[in-house]
Protein backbone atom coordinates (compact mmCIF):
# COMPACT_ATOMS: atom_id res chain seq x y z
CA UNK A 1 0.00 0.00 0.00
CA UNK A 2 1.48 3.34 -1.08
CA UNK A 3 1.37 6.73 0.62
CA UNK A 4 3.61 9.61 1.58
CA UNK A 5 4.03 12.01 4.48
CA UNK A 6 6.46 14.85 5.15
CA UNK A 7 7.19 16.54 8.47
CA UNK A 8 10.13 18.91 8.12
CA UNK A 9 13.20 16.72 7.57
CA UNK A 10 11.23 13.49 8.16
CA UNK A 11 9.79 11.52 5.24
CA UNK A 12 7.73 8.33 5.41
CA UNK A 13 6.29 6.06 2.73
CA UNK A 14 4.07 2.99 2.36
CA UNK A 15 1.21 2.37 4.74
CA UNK A 16 1.50 -0.70 6.94
CA UNK A 17 -1.56 -0.24 9.18
CA UNK A 18 -4.40 2.23 9.80
CA UNK A 19 -5.83 2.56 13.30
CA UNK A 20 -8.36 4.81 15.00
CA UNK A 21 -7.53 4.15 18.66
CA UNK A 22 -5.07 5.93 20.93
CA UNK A 23 -3.55 2.63 22.09
CA UNK A 24 -1.77 2.47 18.72
CA UNK A 25 0.45 5.36 19.79
CA UNK A 26 2.10 3.23 22.47
CA UNK A 27 2.97 0.45 20.02
CA UNK A 28 6.28 0.10 18.13
CA UNK A 29 6.82 1.89 14.85
CA UNK A 30 6.46 5.30 13.25
CA UNK A 31 2.88 6.58 13.36
CA UNK A 32 1.51 9.45 11.31
CA UNK A 33 -1.13 11.09 13.50
CA UNK A 34 -4.14 13.24 12.64
CA UNK A 35 -6.54 14.06 15.46
CA UNK A 36 -9.65 15.99 14.40
CA UNK A 37 -10.72 18.81 16.68
CA UNK A 38 -13.93 16.86 17.31
CA UNK A 39 -11.94 13.91 18.66
CA UNK A 40 -11.66 11.50 15.71
CA UNK A 41 -8.17 9.97 15.54
CA UNK A 42 -6.37 8.45 12.57
CA UNK A 43 -3.01 6.80 13.28
CA UNK A 44 -1.10 5.32 10.34
CA UNK A 45 1.94 3.10 10.83
CA UNK A 46 4.44 3.69 8.03
CA UNK A 47 6.81 1.03 6.69
CA UNK A 48 9.66 3.21 5.44
CA UNK A 49 10.98 6.26 7.30
CA UNK A 50 13.79 8.72 6.45
CA UNK A 51 14.60 10.96 9.39
CA UNK A 52 17.12 13.49 8.04
CA UNK A 53 16.10 14.53 4.53
CA UNK A 54 17.59 17.87 3.44
CA UNK A 55 15.99 18.38 0.05
CA UNK A 56 14.75 21.74 -1.21
CA UNK A 57 11.26 22.69 -2.37
CA UNK A 58 10.62 22.82 -6.10
CA UNK A 59 11.67 26.09 -7.70
CA UNK A 60 8.44 25.91 -9.72
CA UNK A 61 6.75 27.54 -6.73
CA UNK A 62 9.36 30.24 -6.12
CA UNK A 63 7.30 32.97 -7.81
CA UNK A 64 3.77 32.40 -6.58
CA UNK A 65 1.11 34.63 -8.06
CA UNK A 66 -0.65 36.06 -5.00
CA UNK A 67 -3.76 38.16 -5.53
CA UNK A 68 -5.60 40.33 -3.04
CA UNK A 69 -9.02 39.13 -4.24
CA UNK A 70 -8.40 35.37 -3.93
CA UNK A 71 -10.61 35.04 -0.83
CA UNK A 72 -13.62 35.92 -2.98
CA UNK A 73 -13.59 32.44 -4.54
CA UNK A 74 -14.22 30.80 -1.16
CA UNK A 75 -17.35 30.49 0.94
CA UNK A 76 -17.25 30.66 4.73
CA UNK A 77 -19.14 28.78 7.42
CA UNK A 78 -19.65 32.10 9.24
CA UNK A 79 -19.93 35.33 7.25
CA UNK A 80 -18.84 38.66 8.72
CA UNK A 81 -22.22 39.38 10.31
CA UNK A 82 -22.48 35.93 11.86
CA UNK A 83 -18.87 35.96 13.03
CA UNK A 84 -19.21 39.37 14.68
CA UNK A 85 -22.41 38.16 16.38
CA UNK A 86 -20.51 35.13 17.70
CA UNK A 87 -17.80 37.40 19.11
CA UNK A 88 -20.42 39.47 20.90
CA UNK A 89 -22.05 36.28 22.22
CA UNK A 90 -18.72 35.23 23.73
CA UNK A 91 -18.31 38.65 25.33
CA UNK A 92 -21.71 38.22 26.98
CA UNK A 93 -20.70 34.77 28.27
CA UNK A 94 -17.59 36.36 29.74
CA UNK A 95 -19.74 39.06 31.37
CA UNK A 96 -21.87 36.32 32.95
CA UNK A 97 -18.75 34.61 34.31
CA UNK A 98 -19.16 31.45 32.21
CA UNK A 99 -15.84 31.65 30.39
CA UNK A 100 -12.71 33.82 30.14
CA UNK A 101 -11.68 33.24 26.53
CA UNK A 102 -13.04 31.34 23.51
CA UNK A 103 -11.40 30.67 20.17
CA UNK A 104 -14.08 31.24 17.51
CA UNK A 105 -13.32 29.80 14.08
CA UNK A 106 -14.79 29.57 10.62
CA UNK A 107 -14.09 27.16 7.78
CA UNK A 108 -13.49 28.36 4.22
CA UNK A 109 -14.40 26.04 1.33
CA UNK A 110 -14.16 25.92 -2.45
CA UNK A 111 -14.76 23.32 -5.13
CA UNK A 112 -11.64 22.08 -6.92
CA UNK A 113 -11.16 19.56 -9.75
CA UNK A 114 -10.91 15.95 -8.64
CA UNK A 115 -7.32 15.91 -9.96
CA UNK A 116 -6.25 18.70 -7.56
CA UNK A 117 -2.85 17.78 -6.08
CA UNK A 118 -2.45 18.25 -2.34
CA UNK A 119 1.25 17.46 -2.85
CA UNK A 120 1.67 20.49 -5.13
CA UNK A 121 -0.02 22.64 -2.49
CA UNK A 122 2.30 21.24 0.17
CA UNK A 123 5.34 22.16 -1.96
CA UNK A 124 3.96 25.66 -2.53
CA UNK A 125 3.48 26.19 1.20
CA UNK A 126 7.08 25.18 1.89
CA UNK A 127 8.25 27.69 -0.72
CA UNK A 128 5.79 30.51 -0.04
CA UNK A 129 4.95 30.19 3.64
CA UNK A 130 7.63 28.14 5.43
CA UNK A 131 6.57 27.04 8.90
CA UNK A 132 8.35 25.22 11.74
CA UNK A 133 5.68 22.49 11.92
CA UNK A 134 4.69 22.24 8.28
CA UNK A 135 3.43 18.90 7.00
CA UNK A 136 2.16 17.08 3.94
CA UNK A 137 0.01 14.00 4.48
CA UNK A 138 -1.18 12.23 1.33
CA UNK A 139 -2.51 8.84 2.37
CA UNK A 140 -5.53 7.74 0.30
CA UNK A 141 -5.63 4.45 2.21
CA UNK A 142 -6.47 6.40 5.37
CA UNK A 143 -8.62 9.05 3.69
CA UNK A 144 -6.08 11.80 4.47
CA UNK A 145 -5.07 14.65 2.14
CA UNK A 146 -3.62 17.49 4.23
CA UNK A 147 -1.18 20.34 3.59
CA UNK A 148 -0.21 22.18 6.75
CA UNK A 149 1.88 25.29 7.43
CA UNK A 150 1.46 25.37 11.19
CA UNK A 151 3.66 27.66 13.27
CA UNK A 152 2.40 26.15 16.54
CA UNK A 153 3.61 23.15 18.55
CA UNK A 154 0.90 21.20 20.37
CA UNK A 155 3.21 18.60 21.89
CA UNK A 156 6.81 17.53 21.46
CA UNK A 157 8.05 14.46 23.27
CA UNK A 158 11.70 13.49 23.65
CA UNK A 159 11.88 10.51 25.97
CA UNK A 160 10.14 11.69 29.13
CA UNK A 161 10.31 15.40 28.26
CA UNK A 162 7.13 17.11 27.09
CA UNK A 163 6.94 20.56 25.55
CA UNK A 164 4.11 22.73 24.25
CA UNK A 165 4.40 26.15 22.58
CA UNK A 166 0.97 27.83 22.61
CA UNK A 167 0.38 30.81 20.33
CA UNK A 168 -2.01 33.57 21.35
CA UNK A 169 -1.75 37.09 20.02
CA UNK A 170 -1.59 37.84 16.31
CA UNK A 171 -0.94 41.09 14.44
CA UNK A 172 0.66 42.34 11.27
CA UNK A 173 3.81 43.24 13.24
CA UNK A 174 5.01 42.64 16.79
CA UNK A 175 4.74 46.37 17.47
CA UNK A 176 1.03 46.42 16.68
CA UNK A 177 0.04 43.86 19.33
CA UNK A 178 -2.68 44.95 21.75
CA UNK A 179 -2.83 44.52 25.53
CA UNK A 180 -5.55 41.99 24.84
CA UNK A 181 -3.02 39.82 22.95
CA UNK A 182 -0.74 39.51 25.98
CA UNK A 183 -3.69 38.86 28.29
CA UNK A 184 -4.87 36.06 26.00
CA UNK A 185 -1.46 34.45 25.87
CA UNK A 186 -0.95 34.47 29.63
CA UNK A 187 -4.40 32.95 30.15
CA UNK A 188 -3.82 30.11 27.70
CA UNK A 189 -0.27 29.48 28.91
CA UNK A 190 -1.67 28.91 32.38
CA UNK A 191 -4.22 26.49 30.93
CA UNK A 192 -1.48 24.54 29.12
CA UNK A 193 0.59 24.47 32.31
CA UNK A 194 -2.36 22.95 34.15
CA UNK A 195 -2.98 20.41 31.37
CA UNK A 196 0.61 19.17 31.42
CA UNK A 197 0.63 18.95 35.21
CA UNK A 198 -2.02 16.20 35.05
CA UNK A 199 0.43 13.75 33.42
CA UNK A 200 3.80 15.06 34.63
CA UNK A 201 6.09 14.50 37.60
CA UNK A 202 5.17 16.92 40.41
CA UNK A 203 7.20 20.10 40.34
CA UNK A 204 8.53 19.62 36.80
CA UNK A 205 6.16 21.89 34.88
CA UNK A 206 7.82 25.16 33.94
CA UNK A 207 7.11 28.15 31.73
CA UNK A 208 10.39 28.54 29.85
CA UNK A 209 9.28 31.55 27.77
CA UNK A 210 6.26 33.84 28.06
CA UNK A 211 4.80 35.99 25.26
CA UNK A 212 7.90 35.88 23.10
CA UNK A 213 7.31 37.66 19.75
CA UNK A 214 7.81 35.44 16.73
CA UNK A 215 7.60 36.59 13.11
CA UNK A 216 6.10 34.50 10.31
CA UNK A 217 5.29 35.36 6.68
CA UNK A 218 2.85 38.24 6.72
CA UNK A 219 2.20 38.36 10.47
CA UNK A 220 3.61 38.16 13.99
CA UNK A 221 2.63 36.00 16.98
CA UNK A 222 3.20 35.87 20.72
CA UNK A 223 4.50 32.42 21.66
CA UNK A 224 5.05 30.86 25.08
CA UNK A 225 6.91 27.64 25.91
CA UNK A 226 5.78 25.19 28.62
CA UNK A 227 7.72 22.02 29.45
CA UNK A 228 7.57 19.16 31.93
CA UNK A 229 8.79 15.61 32.66
CA UNK A 230 6.22 12.93 31.90
CA UNK A 231 5.42 10.34 34.57
CA UNK A 232 6.76 6.91 33.64
CA UNK A 233 3.39 5.16 33.95
CA UNK A 234 1.45 7.47 31.61
CA UNK A 235 0.08 6.28 28.25
CA UNK A 236 -0.57 8.36 25.16
CA UNK A 237 -4.29 7.98 25.81
CA UNK A 238 -3.81 9.71 29.17
CA UNK A 239 -1.67 12.48 27.64
CA UNK A 240 -4.37 13.04 25.02
CA UNK A 241 -7.15 13.12 27.60
CA UNK A 242 -5.25 15.69 29.65
CA UNK A 243 -4.30 18.05 26.84
CA UNK A 244 -6.62 17.65 23.82
CA UNK A 245 -7.93 19.70 22.15
CA UNK A 246 -5.10 22.24 22.46
CA UNK A 247 -5.96 25.10 24.79
CA UNK A 248 -4.91 27.81 22.35
CA UNK A 249 -7.64 26.82 19.89
CA UNK A 250 -10.38 26.08 22.43
CA UNK A 251 -10.28 28.56 25.31
CA UNK A 252 -10.46 28.83 29.08
CA UNK A 253 -11.87 27.19 31.04
CA UNK A 254 -11.68 24.53 28.38
CA UNK A 255 -14.98 22.78 29.16
CA UNK A 256 -17.15 25.90 28.92
CA UNK A 257 -15.15 27.22 25.96
CA UNK A 258 -15.85 23.99 24.08
CA UNK A 259 -19.56 24.36 24.85
CA UNK A 260 -19.50 27.87 23.39
CA UNK A 261 -17.78 26.53 20.27
CA UNK A 262 -20.46 23.87 19.86
CA UNK A 263 -23.16 26.52 20.25
CA UNK A 264 -21.69 29.10 17.88
CA UNK A 265 -19.81 27.34 15.07
CA UNK A 266 -21.83 25.84 12.24
CA UNK A 267 -19.33 23.37 10.72
CA UNK A 268 -16.96 20.77 12.14
CA UNK A 269 -13.33 21.93 12.19
CA UNK A 270 -11.96 18.53 11.18
CA UNK A 271 -8.14 18.45 11.22
CA UNK A 272 -8.08 22.23 11.57
CA UNK A 273 -7.24 23.03 15.23
CA UNK A 274 -6.62 19.35 15.88
CA UNK A 275 -3.28 17.54 16.09
CA UNK A 276 -1.11 16.84 13.03
CA UNK A 277 2.26 15.11 13.21
CA UNK A 278 3.92 11.88 14.21
CA UNK A 279 4.80 9.58 17.08
CA UNK A 280 8.08 7.77 16.43
CA UNK A 281 8.31 4.99 19.00
CA UNK A 282 11.42 3.54 17.37
CA UNK A 283 13.34 6.63 18.55
CA UNK A 284 11.17 7.74 21.51
CA UNK A 285 10.18 11.09 20.00
CA UNK A 286 6.97 12.79 18.86
CA UNK A 287 6.11 16.05 17.14
CA UNK A 288 2.47 17.10 16.99
CA UNK A 289 1.49 20.49 15.60
CA UNK A 290 -1.68 22.39 16.34
CA UNK A 291 -3.48 22.02 13.02
CA UNK A 292 -3.72 25.71 12.14
CA UNK A 293 -2.83 27.22 8.72
CA UNK A 294 -4.07 23.90 7.37
CA UNK A 295 -5.77 22.80 4.15
CA UNK A 296 -7.53 19.50 3.65
CA UNK A 297 -9.45 17.80 0.85
CA UNK A 298 -12.86 16.20 1.28
CA UNK A 299 -13.75 13.95 -1.63
CA UNK A 300 -17.20 12.71 -2.60
CA UNK A 301 -18.47 10.85 -5.66
CA UNK A 302 -19.52 14.04 -7.43
CA UNK A 303 -17.18 16.73 -6.06
CA UNK A 304 -13.91 17.52 -4.33
CA UNK A 305 -13.80 20.34 -1.79
CA UNK A 306 -10.67 22.08 -0.50
CA UNK A 307 -11.10 23.50 3.02
CA UNK A 308 -9.12 25.88 5.21
CA UNK A 309 -9.82 27.11 8.75
CA UNK A 310 -9.19 30.47 10.35
CA UNK A 311 -10.13 31.92 13.74
CA UNK A 312 -9.30 34.26 16.61
CA UNK A 313 -9.25 34.20 20.39
CA UNK A 314 -12.08 36.21 21.92
CA UNK A 315 -11.79 37.98 25.28
CA UNK A 316 -13.81 40.70 27.00
CA UNK A 317 -11.56 43.26 25.30
CA UNK A 318 -12.29 41.97 21.79
CA UNK A 319 -13.69 44.19 19.08
CA UNK A 320 -15.95 42.05 16.81
CA UNK A 321 -14.86 43.66 13.56
CA UNK A 322 -11.22 43.59 14.64
CA UNK A 323 -11.47 39.84 15.32
CA UNK A 324 -13.04 39.29 11.89
CA UNK A 325 -10.13 41.17 10.34
CA UNK A 326 -7.69 38.94 12.25
CA UNK A 327 -9.27 35.86 10.67
CA UNK A 328 -8.91 37.53 7.27
CA UNK A 329 -5.25 38.33 7.95
CA UNK A 330 -4.51 34.72 8.90
CA UNK A 331 -6.26 33.37 5.80
CA UNK A 332 -5.31 35.80 3.05
CA UNK A 333 -1.75 34.74 2.23
CA UNK A 334 -2.38 31.00 2.61
CA UNK A 335 -5.56 31.01 0.52
CA UNK A 336 -3.79 33.03 -2.15
CA UNK A 337 -1.05 30.39 -2.32
CA UNK A 338 -3.72 27.70 -2.80
CA UNK A 339 -5.36 29.76 -5.54
CA UNK A 340 -2.00 30.17 -7.27
CA UNK A 341 -1.51 26.39 -7.25
CA UNK A 342 -5.00 25.87 -8.61
CA UNK A 343 -4.39 28.34 -11.43
CA UNK A 344 -1.23 26.43 -12.39
CA UNK A 345 -2.84 23.01 -12.19
CA UNK A 346 -6.01 23.83 -14.12
CA UNK A 347 -5.50 27.04 -16.11
CA UNK A 348 -8.39 26.35 -18.46
CA UNK A 349 -10.86 25.36 -15.73
CA UNK A 350 -10.06 27.88 -13.00
CA UNK A 351 -13.32 29.80 -13.13
CA UNK A 352 -14.07 30.63 -9.52
CA UNK A 353 -16.26 27.62 -8.66
CA UNK A 354 -17.76 28.07 -5.22
CA UNK A 355 -19.11 25.64 -2.69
Amino acid sequence: MAGQVRFGAVRAHHVAEVRHDLDALDEPGFWTVVGDFEGRLTAVRMEHVERDVRDQPSTDHAALELRSDDLSSWTTSLDRTAYCAAVEDVRQRIARGEVYQVNVCRVLSRLVPQCFSISDLGDALVAGNPAPYGALIELPEAGLAIACASPELYLARDGSRLESRPIKGTAGTAGSMLVKDTTENVMITDLVRNDLSRVSEPGTVSVDALCAPEDHPGLSHLVSTVSSRLRSDVSWAEVWAATFPPGSVSGAPKSTALQAIRDLETMDRGPYCGAIGYVDNDFGVARLAVGIRTFWLERAAEETVLKFGTGAGITWGSDPLGEWEETELKARRLVSIAESVLRRQTPARHDGHRT
